[in-house]
């Protein structure tokens, strides 16, 4: 009886392969990265609901010897497929490659995804496109990357490269041996944050997921803490009391864990805490006054520019005001003593 979703792995190719093909076919590890598989899934949900599936590029980096690659971005495609024939739309391809890859420089073309886990005709002359010379991947294969997104079931996905296959060159064009290959997803502690919070959204009608405060965000890290602690403590009570089978693996990484931390007593450890949360709220108390004295400054400052322009506006025109007064003073004080003097004579 026949496994289900068993494959057979060749080395090599049964058929000639044809001008431009992969000279090998050795067998690849693909890390696809999170970003790729949520653009991958948001050109799912925006395609037209006539298409059966979308396709798009693959982009990322690949190890020096060719045997791994890391599947870091990716674009859409724009294609029609029907029951006789397929068209991609190979400039867009190209010209969405170069600016890519201008953008992106250390990344290469690996290859390209579909959302359908079916593999035909179709599928081998597209994979054909994406591992020739010139604009392909060739020397290394391309990277076909499969993501079912079937309503109402569970992500699937699936990574082959294909050896060229034939009995004609003209028929190996459109035809090839889809070998599979193992895939990772792997993703970072800042991916794994936001996939948290992401998959609390699943829960809520609206979809929404409102984010987390440094606050809640430490007492969310310390209950999980709190609740591994628990599991490795019932674990290792179940062991010694025989009612759980030991692990040599879990027993040697628990050992290795417990080795790096530091052997301090509790008390030491909350006094230590404590000291340190006073130095932290000095630091606040200290950043709050200094930004307090520069903003009385700037105000000060601004207060003393703003009155030296108020007196420079009207100190002018006083003094003006009060040459004119003497200046007619004086002259009625002349008219008065020449009047004295012709009395006199």
């Amino acid at each position: 009886m026949a496994v289900p979703d068993s494959f057979l792995h060749l080395a090599r190719p049964l058929g000639p392969a044809t001008v431009g093909s992969q000279p090998t076919t050795t067998p690849l590890k693909v890390v696809v990265q999170p970003q790729a598989l949520f653009s991958i899934l948001d050109h799912t949900l925006r395609r037209h609901p006539e298409q059966e599936r979308v396709i798009g590029t693959l982009l990322g980096v690949r190890s020096e010897d060719g045997t791994e690659v890391e599947i870091r971005n990716c674009y859409a495609v724009p294609h029609t497929e029907t029951q006789e024939q397929v068209e991609v739309d190979m400039d867009y391809q190209k010209q969405m490659q170069a600016l890519h890859l201008r953008a992106n420089p250390r990344e290469v073309l690996i290859g390209w995804y579909a959302t359908s886990s079916k593999l035909d005709t179709f599928s081998a002359l597209i994979q054909n496109f994406y591992g020739q010379q010139g604009d392909g991947t060739y020397p290394h294969p391309a990277v076909h990357l499969t993501v079912s997104t079937n309503p109402g079931e569970d992500i699937e996905i699936r990574s082959y490269i294909s050896a060229p296959i034939g009995v004609t060159p003209e028929r190996s064009e459109d035809s090839c041996l889809f070998l599979p290959v193992p895939y990772e997803l792997k993703y970072g502690e800042a991916e794994k944050s936001g996939l948290e919070l992401i998959s609390l959204a699943k829960d809520r009608e609206d979809r929404s997921q409102a984010t987390l405060t440094d606050v809640e965000s430490l007492e969310k890290s310390i209950v999980q803490v709190l609740d591994l602690l628990d599991r490795v403590s019932n674990y290792v009570n179940n062991v010694l009391d025989e009612e759980a089978t030991p692990s040599q693996a879990v027993g040697q990484y628990l050992l290795n864990a417990l080795s790096l931390a530091p052997k301090v007593d509790p008390a030491n450890i909350e006094r230590d805490f404590n000291n340190h949360i006073q130095d932290v709220l000095v630091i606040a108390y200290l950043a709050n006054t200094i930004r307090t004295q520069i903003d009385l400054s700037n105000r000060l400052a601004t207060a003393a520019l703003t009155a030296a322009a108020t007196e420079g506006i009207g100190g002018p025109g006083g003094e003006s005001g009060g040459h004119q007064k003497g200046g007619q003073d004086g002259r009625r004080g002349g008219r008065g003593r020449g009047q004295n003097r012709r009395t006199e004579e």
